[in-house]
């Protein structure tokens, strides 16, 4: 042992103390395996859509943390409604905050709010870690090389700089992008996780250049790039059949070459009957749990 750290924590809106035992080496090796064969990831802010050679599935990120979403942001409507109430001269009226320098005052019922809330972040934090622990211990048995396009979900989570307005409205068009999903379901840490168990196991886990290869607009039966909106989620073929767009990215990530910059034409031709067997069993089996995929064009009856 090295040494021994006291950590506080805040839980049901009492102060914790732990002693945490900081122990030098390496921690022992579990039964864990990787499987074989190259793995696509391709990630969003909200799904996850994976494809390799046994198995093809498509899952929404952390999903257990969204009634707890929810109840966040009626907290944080009810203290925004208490704070206004309690400090109105701050306030303009059309409700925006004044600017200058402001004393603040806080009711009983507010910081019993600002309580329940931070509660709801501590829990929050442990179903989301929990969740992505169980899905990266699925994906590591899958195969033993994963790639996966770099993803800069920081840029995502910021708001338009640019003041745009909508051509069919007249209306000043919205600035917000992904940071709220992106907060709760924390896309990143479920990267980092599967990198660091790969890693560990022995395996391969490369971040392939998302300008160079273009996993969401190549069709390797055209071999040529065709640029869809986001708001088309299947990949059309010229015999008429489609693929869902995330997993078909992922299909093509997985048959990726060693530098990451273009997928192999050739192993596309021979995986691709096993992929679409893999894919209609995946969108099939949504449809028999009719659970909803964020943003994944399959329609279910909810």
């Amino acid at each position: 042992m090295k040494y021994v750290r006291l950590v506080k924590k805040v839980i049901r809106g009492n102060i914790r103390c732990f002693a945490d035992l900081v122990i030098g080496g390496y921690p022992p090796t579990k039964t864990k395996t990787l499987g074989k064969g190259p793995v696509g990831l391709d990630i969003g802010t909200s799904t996850l859509a994976v494809s390799s050679i046994t198995q093809a599935g498509l899952w929404n990120l952390a999903d257990q943390v969204q009634p707890l979403s929810r109840e966040i942001r009626l907290l944080q409507r009810r203290m925004d409604r208490s704070k206004r109430s309690s400090n109105p001269e701050n306030y303009h009226e059309n409700g925006t905050i004044k600017k200058g320098q402001k004393t603040w005052s806080y009711s009983k019922s507010y910081q019993t709010l600002r309580s329940r809330l931070q509660e709801c972040y501590r829990k929050q934090r442990v179903v989301r870690k929990q969740s992505h622990n169980q899905l990266s211990n699925l994906l590591v048995s899958l195969g033993h090389c994963f790639y996966i396009e770099t993803m800069h979900f920081k840029a995502l989570q910021k708001r338009k700089k640019d003041t745009e307005v909508s051509e069919k409205t007249g209306k000043m068009k919205r600035k917000k992008r992904f940071g709220k999903s992106i907060g709760h379901r924390a896309p990143a840490m479920l990267v980092q996780i599967v990198e660091q168990k790969v890693k560990r196991l022995g395996g391969m886990f490369v971040h392939v250049q998302t300008q160079t290869f273009k996993a969401s607009q190549y069709c390797h039966q055209r071999r040529t790039y065709i640029k869809k909106p986001l708001s088309q989620r299947w990949h059309p073929f010229e015999d008429g059949s489609r693929v869902q767009r995330d997993l078909y990215s992922a299909f093509l990530l997985m048959n990726s070459n060693k530098a990451g910059t273009k997928p192999i034409q050739k192993r596309c031709q021979e995986t691709y009957p096993l992929f679409k067997r893999n894919h209609d069993e995946a969108v099939g089996h949504i449809l028999i749990q009719n659970k909803m995929i964020l943003n994944s064009g399959i329609l279910v009856n909810q």
